[in-house]
């Protein structure tokens, strides 16, 4: 399929999914209005998006495009157009900080695909077991280079915020490679890390959307704190799905993160409880000698299934629904009316998802 066609058809109708939960055949007419704006808004954040990662070499396009070819579920730029309505609506602007967004969150994954020697991303291979780690890091920078300067067109505040968000996105990694430090508490650590790594760029999203809106900046801490608690709950839910029967919609098989040693909430609170509990002490070194590939297949998924089941995982879907909770708090002092219940609806959704 034509790259454009195709990108038009991953973003045609999302926009309706984040009404109020009602069919458009019974929405109201402002209802309609408003999901035919996010539509037409993705369909031209998709199209822009095909032509920035367009470069003068095949083999460049290839691997650049990999992971955009694969598909995502578009949250950033979607909250971006749904902050612009308290301005003036979805303009070029408002587009282009969207792909900005995206452009840098595109990058991120190369990069964590290498570090956490990733081997399947969005049902696809990761580029670095298609290309090599250099040719997949190097990918990464180009879309931050590219994401610079389509960030460079929207002016020197837009640069200033990317800067910051940027800053925050390598320090969040950083802080996840090395690791707690003595006197670090592990949870408020890891809590940290993902507020840098994954709120960030949601609240930079959430920010750019009102901003290059021109929206009242009375809202922009609002929407701020909103899209960095989102950010937390979003990460917190996929820490879960990782742990899901075939990881539904991941392309990647249950325990991954846990095979790898990547750091998630659930083990963290497995470990808290194994310094009481028994059962939880001996789970966990099941889980252990999994990772250090000393068990079968078989024996490492039921290890898994003891994680899903284990309150530990529930523990981290609640501390899910309190930092959705705490966003949409941080709502109250906005508008009424269809934007805030759609955000409302955008944080449910957050929470509410199985892939």
């Amino acid at each position: 399929m034509n790259p454009t066609l195709k990108a038009e058809a991953s973003a045609a109708g999302r926009g309706a999914a984040f009404l109020s939960g009602k069919s458009l055949l019974f929405a109201s007419r402002e209802e309609k209005a408003l999901a035919k704006a996010l539509d037409e808004g993705l369909v031209a954040i998709e199209q822009g998006l095909v032509a920035e990662l367009s470069f003068s070499e095949e083999i460049v396009d290839a691997v650049a495009r990999h992971l955009f070819d694969a598909g995502g579920k578009r949250v950033r730029p979607l909250l971006a157009l749904l902050t612009a309505q308290w301005g003036e609506g979805i303009n070029n602007r408002v587009i282009a900080a969207a792909q900005v967004v995206e452009l840098t969150h595109l990058a991120t994954l190369y990069h964590d695909d290498v570090m956490d020697e990733a081997v399947l991303r969005r049902g696809v291979q990761a580029s670095q077991t298609l290309w090599g780690n250099s040719v997949a890091i190097l990918a990464g920078d180009l879309l931050f280079a590219r994401a610079g300067s389509l960030g460079g067109s929207l002016g020197q505040e837009a640069v200033m915020l990317q800067a910051a968000t940027f800053e925050r996105l390598v320090m969040g990694q950083m802080h996840e490679s090395l690791g707690p430090q003595p006197g670090d508490e592990p949870i408020s650590h890891y809590l940290k890390v993902l507020s840098d790594k994954t709120g960030s760029l949601i609240a930079f999203a959430a920010e750019m959307g009102i901003r290059m809106a021109e929206g009242p900046s009375s809202l922009i801490p609002s929407v701020r704190a909103f899209g960095e608690k989102i950010g937390i709950a979003f990460q917190l839910v996929d820490d879960v799905i990782d742990l899901a029967d075939r990881s539904a919609g991941t392309g990647k098989p249950p325990g991954t993160d846990v095979r790898h040693g990547v750091t998630t909430l659930p083990m963290l609170y497995l470990r808290e409880a194994a310094s009481h509990d028994e059962a939880s002490s001996a789970l966990l070194a099941t889980l252990a000698r999994g990772a250090a590939g000393e068990l079968s297949e078989d024996e490492f998924q039921e290890a898994i299934a003891g994680l899903r089941s284990h309150e530990a995982t529930e523990r981290t879907m609640d501390k899910a629904r309190e930092m959705a909770d705490e966003a949409i708090a941080d709502l109250e002092s906005a508008p009424e009316g269809i934007v805030k219940d759609a955000l409302i609806r955008f944080a449910h959704q957050v929470v509410d998802r199985s892939y």
